[in-house]
């Protein structure tokens, strides 16, 4: 009998230690929704722009920006996740009390590699002066543990000539780590090879589109052909990306191609994560939508991150999808596929439109002459039960119902003042409120522009009329 408890004991104990020591449980498939605020496992804002992801063990590592409320550094912060969608704070890694010549800096697009030969750590990053882009520079600091505290080793211009801005690194598959940054006020974008340690530069490497006035470069590599990915140098707005390829990463290269749409979905590179699995790896294509861009801050940032494609070995292409669905388990990444249309008013042939183009949360809908904006299309994403919530390609936010106004708000599928329901009648739809059961409205039978949108009782007249146009 002692026998027997002592066998069932040590199996409990060697259960026991195994659960311990084992890492995460497996990633169940997630769902992201494009162009938002991510928020962490506590409920506040992800502030990682700008960033790069490493995976550690079963974890994705995301390091990125957190700016103070007047635009200025406040720290490098660092969160982790195994599924690339809840993701929990870990640490201010990196902050103006580091050291005194952060105190009055200002850091960008840090980015985190981990060198096997030493152990450690190796943050790269664009450091200026908090005033200005006049010192273009890059920086160094190091750390011990992932989302440990980093220490500043300093900053300097590469080879102590090179102008350093938009930053990247990349190690490559046999240990060779690179840096590779903006230079000459943007005009040129350099691959320096790093130091055994990563913490130094080696060499320049090549400088591939000299006068390209490229910027926010991100490079991996597929199946033996690098990938370079890059925007144009338009400051805080959206512009045409571009990426050329190689089979070494000192060239030759190949000439820039476009990727996206002219604004590449309103975003700008920040990472490309490979995401590998048991059905191979997929890769995601990481992109900020700057606040700045539309009258906020960097902390007011959303987030665009989507599936790149290959057609061939050195063909890479990127689409629009609101939603994208990440199995990390898997190594699998899909978009999914959204029809938006326009709704176009029977009586006055105008759209429903989000005054101004706006991004923000509140804006506040009404009609205007149709002209194809993305601020004037929505997808009728199916919430069950007939109901729809009308999400607006433009910002991703969703129509609400108030009081006396409609405006697009975050989406909240639970939110009956988002859903509606549609009825046909011939060539015509009416979209009622779930909240309410009033109809989609032109207030006061307008034919004007910016004449609001409302609710209002259904009564059959033509301003309750919609057609959903392509």
């Amino acid at each position: 009998m002692r026998r027997a408890y002592a066998a069932l004991l040590a199996l409990c104990l060697g259960l026991f230690g195994a659960l311990a020591s084992a890492g995460p449980a497996q990633a169940a498939p997630q769902t992201i929704t494009n162009g938002t605020q991510f928020k962490d496992t506590s409920g506040n804002p992800v502030h990682a722009h700008g960033g790069g992801v490493l995976k550690v063990g079963s974890y994705y590592y995301w390091f990125g920006e957190h700016r103070n409320a007047d635009n200025t550094f406040r720290y490098v912060d660092a969160y982790r996740s195994t599924d690339l969608k809840n993701w929990e704070f870990r640490n201010h890694v990196l902050t103006e009390a580091s050291d005194p010549e952060l105190a009055t800096a200002n850091i960008e697009r840090p980015k985190v590699m981990y060198n096997a030969s030493t152990g450690k750590f190796v943050m790269w990053m664009h450091k200026e002066n908090g005033t200005d882009y006049s010192e273009a520079r890059a920086a160094v600091a190091v750390s011990d543990t992932v989302d440990g505290n980093y220490t500043w080793k300093g900053s300097f211009r590469p080879l102590g000539q090179h102008m350093s801005r938009d930053i990247t690194v990349f190690v490559d598959t046999d240990g060779a780590g690179y840096m590779i940054s903006a230079a000459r006020e943007n005009y040129d974008l350099q691959i320096y090879r790093l130091t055994a340690d990563y913490t130094g530069i080696a060499s320049l490497v090549a400088n591939p589109w000299p006068g390209g006035h490229r910027e926010a470069p991100a490079l991996f590599k597929r199946g033996g052909v690098y990938f370079m990915l890059t925007s144009g140098a338009t400051g805080w707005n959206p512009n045409q990306q571009q990426y050329a390829t190689a089979t070494s990463i000192g060239g030759p290269w190949s000439a820039m191609r476009n990727i996206g749409d002219a604004t590449t979905y309103g975003s700008q590179t920040a990472f490309v994560l490979p995401v590998q699995g048991t059905s191979g790896t997929s890769y995601l294509y990481l992109g900020d939508r700057w606040g700045n861009s539309f009258g906020g801050t960097v902390n007011d940032s959303r987030y665009v991150w989507l599936p790149l494609n290959f057609s061939n070995s050195t063909t890479m292409s990127m689409s629009w999808s609101p939603e994208v669905t990440v199995d990390t388990a898997a190594g699998t990444v899909t978009g999914t596929s959204a029809t938006y249309n326009t709704l176009i008013a029977r009586h006055s042939a105008k759209c429903a439109d989000v005054t101004s183009q706006s991004l923000w949360a509140g804006a506040q809908l009404k009609q205007y002459a149709c002209n194809g904006g993305s601020n004037q299309k929505y997808w009728f994403k199916s919430v069950g039960g007939g109901y729809y919530q009308l999400a607006v390609r433009n910002s991703s936010l969703c129509v609400r119902e108030n009081a006396s106004t409609l405006t697009q708000e975050n989406c909240d599928a639970s939110a009956t003042s988002q859903q509606w329901s549609l009825t046909t009648t011939g060539s015509y739809v009416n979209v009622k409120s779930r909240a309410t059961g009033e109809c989609l409205d032109v207030n006061g039978a307008s034919t004007a522009d910016s004449a609001a949108l409302i609710t209002y009782t259904c009564n059959g007249g033509t301003n309750q009329q919609w057609t959903r146009g392509t």
